[in-house]
């Protein structure tokens, strides 16, 4: 058996799976990796681009206006990125995250919900405690192996090209199908 093929044995049955999902009332991405590829475009002078898949956009819409309230925690500043979140209504953005568990717990607080509430969303070693917290533990197709291995599910896609958007129809489905 090859180590892909242990990776995908141990994660949920479609059933939990979808259980789980269905209690998802918080989900929380992170950005770069996630939402977007990873990379960093930088200028000469030091300021940077990002590249967002626009199916992801339109699912974070899709999963806010199914009830559920999205968050954004990166441990980078982009005000490229805030501002397309900004753009998506999203009201919850942690960016230059310093230390992302406490985030994690004042979004939950402010929210009035627990971490048995939330799905997480990652691509390296900083999501991991949130990851292994979360209800509901989320990773793109190029993630790092600890990551993929921690989650309960795992994207089709790479980071920034539609992984956002694959997540957020997973949860939509479950939640309609109870």
């Amino acid at each position: 058996m090859s180590t892909d093929d242990n990776k995908l044995s141990a994660k949920l049955s479609a059933d939990e799976l979808q259980r789980r999902a269905a209690d998802i009332r918080v989900a929380i991405f992170d950005v770069d990796g996630v939402m977007t590829d990873g990379k960093l475009y930088l200028y000469d002078h030091g300021e940077e681009i990002k590249t967002m898949h626009v199916r992801d956009g339109l699912g974070l819409k899709r999963l806010q206006a199914a009830g559920v309230a999205v968050a954004a925690i990166s441990g980078r500043p982009s005000p490229a990125a805030a501002a397309r979140l900004h753009d998506l209504g999203i009201d919850y953005i942690y960016l230059d995250s310093r230390d992302k568990q406490l985030d994690f717990e004042a979004l939950l607080a402010e929210l009035e919900l627990t971490a048995d509430q939330a799905a997480v969303m990652g691509d390296d070693l900083p999501d991991l405690g949130l990851m292994r917290q979360a209800r509901l533990a989320l990773c793109v197709a190029d993630a790092v192996d600890d990551v993929i291995d921690t989650a309960h599910w795992v994207s089709r896609y790479n980071g920034g090209e539609g992984a956002v958007r694959e997540a957020c129809e997973l949860i939509i489905a479950a939640r309609n199908a109870h």
